[in-house]
């Protein structure tokens, strides 16, 4: 839509910020900031209804102010998730303001990591559709982890945002501690119409799959896939845990003995015990059974205009 002197109307948004994401927490961006920085860009920025809410409910409350076409929320790939929590089913787009530490969503989107790019896919990028995953309720964008890897996630919460060379030590440590002292996770999997008994060190459920390239790591092949993929790794020694990096590090892993792989759209984990989930790196905790499922092409992302797919 263009108005009568030929030019589009400045897209509203409202701008959700969390300051607990990895380039916030420091004091280096504060959501000030970055609203001037999107109106100097042409965007016309709407109050955020709730700023004083827990993130959920921010995201909520921005999400139902009328007439605006998209919310715009800076922060990593866990806010993300909180955000598609929101807006997975309904037509207005997520924008994003990559200020996370890893920010794989918005590199597996192709988005620029540079704030003022970004700010420029948000005034002038189109929406595209992509698929989110769901377990119980919860959504992820990426994947979601059990096992290990959610247990170490917790160190790393504590030190979000601060984490020195001596923390990063005491995480190896962890890390090593993890393998010889707790016991595997027992579960039920049921999957492609067949159940059975598993038991794993680490279990992964990605939306879409991992890219096996040289160099890739932990780069997804695509957005709208269609289905999802699970990774399980039943034993997990130093050794192992070597061969599997080193396995993502030049792109061959898939076929790696200690690594099981399946397609699918849909599968269920059984446990006796709550389970600790990690859900685009943010934990919480599941009563069983885990129900995980596909939403294909259920959230509109707004993505550079010149998006090659």
């Amino acid at each position: 839509m263009t108005t009568q002197s030929g030019k589009a109307p400045a897209r509203r948004v409202v701008l959700v910020a969390n300051v607990a994401a990895g380039s916030l927490v420091d004091g280096g961006l504060t959501p000030e900031f970055l609203r001037g920085r999107l109106e100097a860009a042409g965007l016309a920025v709407v109050p955020e209804p709730r700023p004083d809410a827990p993130l959920p409910e921010r995201l909520k409350a921005a999400a139902s102010v009328p007439g605006i076409d998209a919310v715009a929320v800076a922060g990593g790939d866990g806010t993300l998730a909180c955000a598609a929590q929101v807006l997975t089913g309904q037509d207005i787009p997520l924008g994003i303001l990559p200020l996370g530490t890893m920010n794989l969503l918005a590199k597996d989107l192709g988005l620029p990591l540079d704030l003022d790019a970004a700010v420029a896919v948000l005034a002038t990028g189109t929406a595209r559709a992509i698929d989110a995953g769901e377990v119980n309720g919860h959504v992820f964008l990426i994947n979601s982890v059990l096992g290990m890897p959610a247990r170490m996630a917790r160190h790393r919460e504590a030190k979000r945002g601060r984490m020195g060379l001596l923390d990063g030590l005491r995480m190896v440590a962890g890390l090593l501690r993890h393998l010889g002292r707790y016991p595997r996770e027992r579960a039920t999997l049921t999957l492609g119409g067949g159940t059975r008994r598993v038991r794993f060190r680490a279990l992964a459920v990605v939306c879409g799959d991992y890219r096996e390239e040289l160099g890739q790591v932990l780069s997804r092949a695509g957005v709208d896939g269609g289905h999802l993929t699970l990774y399980l790794v039943e034993t997990l020694s130093a050794a192992r845990l070597v061969r599997l990096g080193l396995g993502f590090a030049i792109g061959e892993w898939r076929r790696l003995a200690e690594l099981e792989r399946h397609e699918t759209d849909a599968l269920t984990l059984d446990a006796r015990k709550t389970l600790r989930v990690m859900n685009d790196g943010e934990v919480v905790l599941i009563a069983p059974p885990l129900r995980y499922r596909l939403h294909r092409n259920a959230l509109r992302v707004l993505v550079p205009a010149e998006d090659p797919r």
